[in-house]
Parts: C-alpha cells; sequence; structure tokens
C-alpha cells in the first residue's frame, strides 16, 4: 500500500507542476525565441571560394556572417557509398568546441574531391568516381548536392541557417550594475544590452531557475529479444510473477520475457532487491529459466541519496558523480526522492558502472536477467526542462548543456558493455533504452517513451517508428496499449496487431491502470491477441535474419514504402502502411470502428499477395480492403521467399528445433528470392567462431534451390525445411527433389487451382545442406 500512495504522490506532484506553469514552454527557452527571429531568405553568409583548398581527403572553404562579420570553416569529406559528410566550426574560436566521440567506431574512409567548375559566382566539386557532385553558391551560401545527377539535399536553400558563435560579453554588461558610466554611452548601448537580455544569449531565468551562459550562445540482439515482452509499473511481488507467467500458458499465448520496473528495488536503489516482495529472486529466475524465458529489471541513472546505501556511497567516494557549477554534487529529484547522477561521459565510471552487473556484484542476478534503462535524458523532477541543469559539469569540464544528448547513450553502452563482461565476452547483451543518440543502434532496442492508450497514439507510433528505423535505430517499438489510461478492448487489440509487425514488441502499463494482461478482455479478444502474437513467433526466422542485415548492412527492418520504390512520388506522404525488409507490407488499422481501409499497393509490374487468404493483386492500385477486428491487412511481394516456422510454442528457446516452412511469393517473371540466417540465438560465436548459416532461395525456371550464402559459415544444426508453398505458380505434372551427390526423388505435393497455389510437403531437407526442387510440365 504504502508504494501505490508513493506512486500517486509522485504522479500528483508532476500533475501539479505541469498544470501550475513550474516547467518550460518553447516560448520560455532563449534559443527557440532566437530561431523564431529569422527569416527565410534572408541568409548573412556567403561564401569565400577564393579560401577554398583540396586534400586527399576532401576540401575546406570559409563562410562570412555579413552581418557580424564572424567567419565559419567548413570541411566536406566525400565517403563511401555517395555520402557527403559537411562539418561547420568558427574559424577562430574562443574555445574548443565539445565534438561527439565515441559514436563512429572508425573514421570512414574518404575519397578526394577535385574542382569541375569555377567562376567568381559558384564552384562544383566531383568525386573521383564521378558519382557525387557538390555545387557551392557564393552569395548567399547555398550548397547543392547530387548524386547521379539528381539533388539529394540543399543546404540553406531557405536561407535558415543559424551558427551561433562564441563570443565575449561586453564590458559594457559587465560594468552595468558595478560602475557608472557616462550616460550618453549607456543610452547608446542599451538597446542592444535589452535585446540580448531579451534572446537569452549570456542569461536565462525561469521562475528560480537561472541559467548562466559563461561561454554564450543489435546490436545483433539475442533472439529471445524479438520475441513478446510483457511489463507493468509494477509487478507486485514474486507470486504476481509466477501467476501472470502461468496465465501464459494457461491461454497457450507465447512470451519470451517478463519486466520488473523499480518497486521491485529496496527503496528505489538500483542494483536491489525488495526482500519482502522479492525474497528469492534467484528462486523466481530459476523458475523462469525452466519455462525458456527471461527476466527484464530496470536500472535508471539518478543513484538515492543515503549515506547507508553501498553504491551511492562508493560512487560518491571516487568523484563519480556529475558536479553542479559550484563543484558539489549535482542533486535532483526523481524516483528515490534526492539523487546524484552518475557521470556516464567518463569512462572509468562507464567501466565501473558495467562491472556492476557481474553476476558477484549484483547480489542473486543470474544470466537471464537483462537490463532496462529508463528516465536517462536524465530525468530531473526538479529541474525547469525536466531534467538536468545545463550549467551541471562533466569530466573534462564540459557543461551538460553540452552531453546531454549523450547521457543515456553513454549509460545504455555501459549497461551493454557490464551484461557482455558478466558472461566473460561470450553472450549477447539486451538493454533497451529511452534516451538515445546516433550510434545507440549498437547497443540495444529503443522505444517511443510514455504513450497514452488512445487511438491517436496508436496511428502516430507509425510513423515516428518509421524515422527511427531509417536513421539507424531499427530495434525501436511502442508500449502496447498505451502506457497510462485504460485502452477500450478495441484500441488494444489493434494496438497487439500493429506491434506484431513492429521490431520491438512490449506491452507496457501504469501502475494505476487495469490490469492488462492479454486473456483479461473477453474470450474472442483473447483469441484474437492469441492469433496475433502467434503470428509473430512463426514469422521469426524471417524477423531474424532481418536483423542479421541490420547488423551486417545496416538495411532498416521497417521502412516507409518510398525506401523499396524510390522512383514512386505517390509513396513519399504513405506513413500509415509501411514495408518489413522488401517483403512484407502492412497497413495497421489505427482508427476505431474501421470495416475498411485504403491499401496502396506500390508497383507497377509489381505482385502482392494477401498474407491470409493468398490472393493475388497486381501493384501501383489502391485497394479498398474490408477488415473485421480479427483482421489486419498484410501482404507479401511477389519475388520474395519468406521463412516460417511450422509450430508456435511458448518461447523462442521452446521453438529452436521447430522445423521450416518457405512462402515463396512469384513475381511476373515466375521468379523469387529470399534468405534465412540461424545461429544458437545467443552468443557472440557466429562472430567470433563463424557459427552460424545464411541459406540462400531461389525460385527460376521452374526450379527452386537451397544454397550457402556466405562460405565462412559452418553450424550444424538438426533442424529441416518441411514445406515449400509457392504463391502463383502453375499445376506440375511432378516435383523432384535433388541433393548433390544423390538420385532425383519424387516428392510429394497439392495444388489449389482457385488460389495458383503448390504445396509441397513432406519434405526433411536439413538447414545446412544444399538441394533443389524441379517443377516438371
Amino acid at each position: 500500500m504504502e508504494s501505490s500512495i508513493e506512486n500517486t504522490e509522485e504522479a500528483s506532484a508532476l500533475a501539479e507542476a505541469v498544470e501550475s506553469n513550474k516547467f518550460k514552454t518553447t516560448g520560455d527557452i532563449a534559443f527557440y525565441r532566437r530561431q523564431k527571429k529569422l527569416l527565410p531568405g534572408n541568409s548573412p553568409y556567403h561564401a569565400l571560394l577564393d579560401t577554398l583548398e583540396l586534400s586527399d581527403c576532401g576540401a575546406t572553404l570559409q563562410l562570412l556572417n555579413e552581418d557580424n562579420k564572424v567567419s565559419l570553416f567548413v570541411e566536406l569529406f566525400a565517403l563511401e557509398d555517395h555520402v557527403i559528410r559537411i562539418k561547420v566550426n568558427e574559424l577562430k574560436p574562443m574555445k574548443p568546441r565539445y565534438e561527439v566521440p565515441d559514436v563512429i567506431l572508425n573514421e570512414p574512409l574518404t575519397q578526394r574531391l577535385s574542382i569541375v567548375s569555377k567562376d567568381g559566382l559558384s564552384v562544383t566539386l566531383a568525386t573521383v568516381d564521378g558519382c557525387s557532385q557538390i555545387l557551392i553558391i557564393a552569395k548567399p551560401f547555398r550548397m547543392d548536392i547530387r548524386n547521379q545527377g539528381e539533388i539529394s539535399i540543399s543546404v540553406n536553400s531557405l536561407g535558415f541557417l543559424y551558427f551561433e558563435h562564441l563570443r565575449k560579453k561586453s564590458q559594457d554588461e559587465v560594468n552595468t550594475r558595478g560602475s557608472l558610466l557616462e550616460s550618453k554611452r549607456k543610452r547608446d548601448t542599451e538597446t542592444q544590452q535589452e535585446s540580448e537580455e531579451d534572446l537569452g544569449l549570456w542569461k536565462e531565468q525561469f521562475h528560480e531557475f537561472i541559467d548562466t551562459k559563461t561561454n554564450g550562445p543489435q546490436a545483433f540482439p539475442p533472439l529471445f529479444a524479438l520475441g513478446h515482452h510483457q511489463c507493468r509499473y509494477s509487478y507486485k511481488d514474486e507470486n504476481d510473477i509466477k501467476q501472470v507467467d502461468a496465465g501464459f500458458d494457461v491461454n497457450d499465448i507465447p512470451y519470451d520475457a517478463i519486466w520488473l520496473d523499480i518497486d521491485h528495488t529496496e527503496g528505489k536503489r538500483y542494483f536491489t532487491w525488495d526482500r519482502t516482495k522479492f525474497p528469492s529472486p534467484r528462486e523466481m529466475q530459476e523458475h523462469l529459466r525452466a519455462k525458456d524465458r527471461k527476466l527484464v529489471v530496470i536500472s535508471d541513472p539518478h543513484i538515492k541519496v543515503d549515506k547507508k546505501y553501498p553504491f551511492y556511497c562508493e560512487a560518491k567516494s571516487k568523484n563519480y558523480f556529475v558536479m553542479d557549477k559550484n563543484g558539489e554534487v549535482y542533486q535532483g529529484s526523481c524516483w528515490p526522492g534526492v539523487s546524484a547522477y552518475l557521470d556516464f561521459t567518463n569512462p572509468i565510471v562507464r567501466n565501473w558502472y558495467a562491472n556492476k552487473h557481474r553476476l558477484d556484484q549484483y547480489e542473486d542476478s543470474t544470466d537471464i536477467l537483462f537490463m532496462w534503462n529508463d528516465m536517462n535524458e536524465p530525468t530531473v523532477f526538479d529541474g525547469p526542462e525536466l531534467t538536468m541543469h545545463k550549467q551541471a559539469l562533466h569530466t573534462g569540464g564540459w557543461e551538460h548543456r553540452e552531453v546531454h544528448n549523450l547521457y543515456g547513450f553513454y549509460q545504455q553502452w555501459a549497461t551493454a558493455e557490464g551484461l557482455i563482461r558478466r558472461s566473460g565476452g561470450i553472450e549477447r547483451p539486451f538493454v533497451l533504452t529511452r534516451s538515445f543518440f546516433a550510434g545507440s543502434q549498437r547497443y540495444g532496442a529503443v522505444w517511443t517513451g510514455d504513450n497514452v492508450a488512445e487511438w491517436s497514439y496508436l496511428k502516430i507510433s507509425i510513423p515516428m517508428l518509421l524515422n527511427l528505423s531509417i536513421t539507424g535505430i531499427s530495434f525501436c517499438g511502442a508500449d502496447v496499449g498505451g502506457f497510462v489510461q485504460n485502452p477500450e478492448p478495441e484500441l488494444l487489440v489493434r494496438w497487439y496487431q500493429a506491434a506484431a509487425y513492429q521490431p520491438f514488441f512490449r506491452n507496457h502499463s501504469h501502475t494505476e491502470t487495469e490490469r492488462r494482461e492479454p486473456w483479461l478482455f473477453g474470450e474472442d479478444n483473447t483469441r484474437i491477441i492469441r492469433e496475433t502474437i502467434r503470428e509473430r513467433y512463426a514469422l521469426l526466422p524471417f524477423w531474424y535474419t532481418l536483423f542479421y542485415m541490420a547488423h551486417i548492412k545496416a538495411e532498416p527492418i521497417i521502412r516507409p514504402l518510398w525506401v523499396e520504390f524510390p522512383e514512386e512520388v505517390n509513396t513519399f506522404a504513405v506513413d500509415d502502411e509501411y514495408m518489413i525488409g522488401e517483403a512484407l507490407l502492412i497497413h495497421p488499422v489505427s482508427e476505431a470502428g474501421v470495416t475498411e481501409v485504403n491499401v496502396f499497393l506500390p508497383g507497377m509490374g509489381e505482385l502482392w499477395y494477401h498474407l491470409r487468404t493468398l490472393q493475388r493483386f497486381d501493384g501501383e492500385q489502391t485497394l479498398r480492403v474490408s477488415v473485421t477486428l480479427d483482421s489486419v491487412p498484410v501482404y507479401q511481394r511477389g519475388g520474395t521467399i519468406i521463412p516460417r516456422k511450422t509450430q508456435v510454442l511458448r518461447s523462442t528457446k521452446a521453438m529452436e528445433m521447430v522445423s521450416y516452412i518457405l512462402y515463396v511469393a512469384l513475381n511476373f517473371e515466375n521468379s523469387a528470392k529470399g534468405k534465412l540466417f540461424l545461429d544458437d540465438g545467443h552468443s557472440f560465436n557466429y562472430q567470433s567462431k563463424n557459427q552460424f548459416l545464411l541459406r540462400r532461395f531461389s525460385f527460376k525456371d521452374n526450379t527452386f534451390s537451397a544454397v550457402c550464402s556466405d562460405e565462412r559459415g559452418q553450424y550444424c544444426t538438426d533442424c529441416v525445411v518441411e514445406r515449400v508453398l509457392v504463391m502463383g505458380a502453375v499445376r506440375p505434372t511432378c516435383v523432384t527433389a535433388h541433393c548433390p551427390g544423390g538420385q532425383a526423388n519424387p516428392v510429394y505435393f497439392t495444388y489449389n487451382v482457385k488460389k495458383s497455389l503448390l504445396n509441397i510437403e513432406g519434405l526433411q531437407f536439413n538447414l545446412g545442406c544444399d538441394w533443389t526442387l524441379k517443377l516438371h510440365y
């Protein structure tokens, strides 16, 4: 009862703070006000073309701000894959600007640039391979980057470039309150001073908070992580965990991990257990292990200020916390009350924190326990922007304003490293984070944060996740059903149907909401949710292969339609449907009471097959599709092959030896292709020992073939392909199977004339072996 009251009070305090205007709005932020003063087409910058210099790695030139006469230094780098990198700094900065470390593992390879044309108004540079060109226009400054003759991006075409330079405070302002200056001089500078104060160049004040500006303006995930996750803030005790776990079995619904929020700890002290609620955490984890399931627990960056808390005391004694501007430990309010914040920008702190995840450091943890980093923007309840004061100091003397966006990135890095060390570098980690930065994809998953059980939040989650995916954060998702408020059953069902086709799949809810386990909404809704989750598990071989390709080639897992169909302009604005890899198209239902939706099938000359009915449709058309509560439009693209499991069991590990079925969707050329990745699903052995299989499937000239796609990989498995389903096929007279060195043998098949569906079954082809199927006519 105490925890519930405490959580209610915290939530009420936050709500009251928002209502009473204790937190900043955009209008209270000086940087925002300064940007609002910019007018399009009125850029003060012009490029000094006579300063252009070429080198082996790129080019440099200067820009001049004609309003304040500040010169900027521009560096251009031509990278691999037609990427142009642009860096801008002051030509002569007062002090070094913070440049983000650690995000790029190795400096990318560059190529030379050469001048192909130049006059007094512009200059054109080109890469050695001739594929990319950079047009630099002098006045006003503009830069057009072309690839293969087409503009990829135009820099400052609207005149909005605005670079805030470092500056010294005018002596007049320094002495305004301490010296008597002649009245004329004071009047002359008064307007400028008031303008700078209003724009917040040197100081911002919001209520009692004063910000003084001293310097002026998947990783490749383990397989279980792709399964279904069940979370709540919070499951109340060990018995609750075991009952929920049993509920999934009773209702025949698969899941892979159950999650514990802050109330599993002793007074919100991370890396501890509340021994009243969780007296036997190790036994609880072993109970889950016996079911082939995992436990995920929360660990936030704020540390309770408590002299009896060893974790806090050790960190304080080693000066591992962020400091305030006066050199004292920075303190703010968060879930534990008064809290200090670990300085994750310091590699020494990250090393120490990583070691805290070792089994001999984290009491009663086991190797099936994984981590969730929340509140790591970092959240500070009593800060004017709900985060750390910008003047707080990190290692190296950098202010928090310089590293704010990196803070959560560094915590997730340290956490992932801790889980890797825990296994001696053998096991792949899983870490979910709320705050992230470029490079966070190397350390785990990201979710969109606290959402609301409303249809609008389901709808907006789709473009949000697409944006994350195409910017490199492929392992992403949104809380199913909405974190706060209670979803109506229809909304919950539709959210499950959407999330089952998104990379990270987790049900999560607030402590003050009604319980939301999927069997609590009536028999019909339970059946639909069960079928939806089971479809996710059947498709896990497809998902896992996509994650491997994202890992080695940075290919986005879910993609806007225009990624696959860049020539079709009418795909550019579509954000209510998307591709999964290159093979599946899904249109989630995101509005209440819908009985029909418009589904756009892109691609002139493309074929699409409805995944449930297997009905075939031509591309480049919009279908008016009828939907019921238990249906959502999903289509397989002609020309693709999707691997699936033939049976769904209670978890990913339980399904290891389940056989495969290959869904072959033929295009107009009667061909198709696809891949399947397989390894042990949890270790780095695929990388360190080449223990993996990457299989390539193809159908062409009435022959289906399965061959090795990466000769480096070797992995022993007893798993087999049991069925091949060919959509769009003509009925053969017979089908024969061929293995290297063996004789051709006829195999059993059936054919559905109405659906043009060929079903070849009774196969027993080992996944690691090459084989072919030939259709005879």
